[in-house]
Protein backbone atom coordinates (compact mmCIF):
# COMPACT_ATOMS: atom_id res chain seq x y z
CA UNK A 1 0.00 0.00 0.00
CA UNK A 2 3.15 2.27 0.41
CA UNK A 3 4.20 2.58 -3.01
CA UNK A 4 0.22 3.78 -3.94
CA UNK A 5 0.10 6.80 -1.71
CA UNK A 6 4.06 7.09 -2.38
CA UNK A 7 4.27 6.81 -6.34
CA UNK A 8 4.92 10.34 -8.09
CA UNK A 9 6.13 11.40 -11.64
CA UNK A 10 9.97 11.09 -11.95
CA UNK A 11 11.38 13.24 -14.88
CA UNK A 12 14.77 13.27 -13.74
CA UNK A 13 17.37 10.26 -13.28
CA UNK A 14 20.68 9.21 -12.08
CA UNK A 15 23.12 7.92 -14.92
CA UNK A 16 23.18 4.77 -12.87
CA UNK A 17 21.84 1.71 -15.29
CA UNK A 18 18.69 -0.58 -14.35
CA UNK A 19 19.43 -3.69 -14.47
CA UNK A 20 17.87 -6.40 -16.76
CA UNK A 21 16.59 -8.50 -13.72
CA UNK A 22 14.60 -5.25 -12.41
CA UNK A 23 13.22 -4.86 -15.83
CA UNK A 24 11.73 -7.80 -15.99
CA UNK A 25 10.06 -7.52 -12.38
CA UNK A 26 8.60 -4.52 -13.77
CA UNK A 27 7.01 -6.19 -16.97
CA UNK A 28 5.95 -9.31 -14.55
CA UNK A 29 4.24 -6.73 -12.43
CA UNK A 30 2.16 -5.52 -16.04
CA UNK A 31 1.51 -9.45 -17.21
CA UNK A 32 -0.20 -9.48 -13.25
CA UNK A 33 -2.46 -6.95 -13.84
CA UNK A 34 -5.95 -7.99 -14.67
CA UNK A 35 -7.57 -7.90 -18.43
CA UNK A 36 -10.70 -7.90 -20.18
CA UNK A 37 -11.87 -11.72 -20.11
CA UNK A 38 -7.95 -12.75 -19.13
CA UNK A 39 -6.91 -12.07 -22.50
CA UNK A 40 -3.36 -9.85 -21.15
CA UNK A 41 -3.31 -8.01 -25.15
CA UNK A 42 -0.39 -6.77 -24.29
CA UNK A 43 3.53 -6.60 -25.48
CA UNK A 44 5.90 -4.74 -23.87
CA UNK A 45 9.15 -2.78 -25.85
CA UNK A 46 12.32 -2.53 -23.63
CA UNK A 47 14.19 0.59 -25.42
CA UNK A 48 17.48 1.01 -24.51
CA UNK A 49 19.07 2.55 -27.63
CA UNK A 50 19.88 6.16 -27.59
CA UNK A 51 18.93 6.86 -30.53
CA UNK A 52 15.71 5.95 -30.33
CA UNK A 53 15.15 7.78 -26.90
CA UNK A 54 16.04 10.94 -28.85
CA UNK A 55 13.61 10.46 -31.48
CA UNK A 56 10.62 10.10 -29.42
CA UNK A 57 10.31 13.84 -28.04
CA UNK A 58 10.53 14.95 -31.67
CA UNK A 59 6.88 13.57 -31.88
CA UNK A 60 5.65 13.65 -28.14
CA UNK A 61 6.21 16.56 -26.90
CA UNK A 62 6.05 15.54 -23.21
CA UNK A 63 8.89 13.39 -23.68
CA UNK A 64 11.97 15.13 -22.94
CA UNK A 65 13.19 13.27 -19.76
CA UNK A 66 13.49 10.19 -22.20
CA UNK A 67 17.24 10.43 -23.33
CA UNK A 68 18.24 11.26 -19.72
CA UNK A 69 16.62 7.76 -18.35
CA UNK A 70 18.77 5.62 -20.32
CA UNK A 71 15.73 2.31 -20.27
CA UNK A 72 11.89 3.29 -21.44
CA UNK A 73 9.85 0.33 -21.59
CA UNK A 74 6.29 0.91 -24.06
CA UNK A 75 3.57 -0.73 -23.30
CA UNK A 76 1.55 -2.19 -26.41
CA UNK A 77 -2.13 -3.77 -27.29
CA UNK A 78 -1.99 -6.61 -29.67
CA UNK A 79 -5.42 -6.09 -31.17
CA UNK A 80 -5.30 -9.74 -32.38
CA UNK A 81 -5.39 -11.01 -29.02
CA UNK A 82 -8.62 -8.89 -27.45
CA UNK A 83 -11.80 -10.04 -26.78
CA UNK A 84 -13.60 -7.60 -26.26
CA UNK A 85 -13.34 -4.95 -28.47
CA UNK A 86 -11.99 -1.86 -27.05
CA UNK A 87 -10.98 -2.89 -23.74
CA UNK A 88 -7.59 -3.34 -24.13
CA UNK A 89 -7.23 0.49 -23.22
CA UNK A 90 -8.55 -0.50 -19.98
CA UNK A 91 -5.93 -4.04 -20.00
CA UNK A 92 -3.35 -1.65 -20.96
CA UNK A 93 -4.07 1.01 -18.34
CA UNK A 94 -3.90 -1.70 -15.56
CA UNK A 95 -0.06 -3.15 -16.51
CA UNK A 96 0.81 0.59 -17.07
CA UNK A 97 0.05 1.40 -13.62
CA UNK A 98 1.01 -1.89 -11.85
CA UNK A 99 4.52 -1.34 -13.50
CA UNK A 100 4.78 2.38 -11.62
CA UNK A 101 3.77 0.82 -8.48
CA UNK A 102 6.63 -1.72 -9.18
CA UNK A 103 9.08 0.74 -10.18
CA UNK A 104 8.74 2.65 -6.93
CA UNK A 105 8.75 -0.65 -4.82
CA UNK A 106 12.13 -1.34 -6.51
CA UNK A 107 13.70 2.11 -5.32
CA UNK A 108 13.19 3.00 -9.15
CA UNK A 109 11.76 6.58 -10.90
CA UNK A 110 9.23 6.64 -14.11
CA UNK A 111 6.28 8.68 -15.24
CA UNK A 112 3.22 7.37 -17.20
CA UNK A 113 3.63 9.40 -20.65
CA UNK A 114 0.38 8.81 -22.49
CA UNK A 115 1.14 7.44 -25.89
CA UNK A 116 -2.65 6.29 -27.47
CA UNK A 117 -4.68 7.75 -28.53
CA UNK A 118 -3.18 10.88 -29.81
CA UNK A 119 -2.58 10.13 -33.46
CA UNK A 120 0.71 12.08 -34.13
CA UNK A 121 2.46 10.06 -31.00
CA UNK A 122 0.78 6.73 -32.01
CA UNK A 123 1.86 6.86 -35.94
CA UNK A 124 5.49 8.17 -34.60
CA UNK A 125 5.95 5.11 -32.50
CA UNK A 126 4.52 2.66 -34.91
CA UNK A 127 7.30 3.98 -37.09
CA UNK A 128 10.28 4.62 -35.13
CA UNK A 129 9.34 0.60 -33.23
CA UNK A 130 8.65 -0.94 -36.32
CA UNK A 131 5.58 -2.08 -34.78
CA UNK A 132 3.25 -4.57 -36.86
CA UNK A 133 -0.23 -2.92 -37.86
CA UNK A 134 -2.34 -5.33 -35.20
CA UNK A 135 -0.01 -3.21 -32.20
CA UNK A 136 -0.75 -0.24 -30.69
CA UNK A 137 1.19 1.78 -28.32
CA UNK A 138 -0.08 3.02 -25.18
CA UNK A 139 2.68 4.29 -23.48
CA UNK A 140 5.64 4.95 -22.57
CA UNK A 141 7.64 4.56 -19.10
CA UNK A 142 11.21 6.34 -18.55
CA UNK A 143 12.86 4.36 -16.36
CA UNK A 144 15.71 4.83 -13.89
CA UNK A 145 17.30 5.58 -10.35
CA UNK A 146 15.29 9.05 -9.27
CA UNK A 147 17.91 12.19 -10.00
CA UNK A 148 14.88 13.80 -8.13
CA UNK A 149 13.01 13.52 -4.65
CA UNK A 150 9.51 14.09 -4.43
CA UNK A 151 6.86 13.99 -1.45
CA UNK A 152 4.42 12.17 -0.77
CA UNK A 153 0.85 13.86 -1.82
CA UNK A 154 -2.75 13.41 -0.60
CA UNK A 155 -4.89 13.99 -3.32
CA UNK A 156 -8.00 12.70 -1.37
CA UNK A 157 -11.23 14.68 -2.23
CA UNK A 158 -14.35 13.61 -0.54
CA UNK A 159 -16.53 16.47 -2.81
CA UNK A 160 -15.77 13.71 -5.09
CA UNK A 161 -17.50 10.61 -3.26
CA UNK A 162 -21.52 10.58 -3.89
CA UNK A 163 -23.57 7.57 -2.28
CA UNK A 164 -25.88 5.62 -4.57
CA UNK A 165 -26.96 8.90 -6.93
CA UNK A 166 -24.96 12.25 -7.46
Amino acid sequence: MNAIFRRRSIRKYTDEQVSEELLEKIIRAGMAAPSAGNEQPWHFVIITDEKILKEIPKFHPYSSMLPGAKVAIAVCADLNLQRYDGYWVQDCSAATQNMLLMVDELGLGSVWLGVYPTEERVIGMKKLLNLPDNIIPFSILPIGYPGEKKEPVDRFDKSRIHWNIW
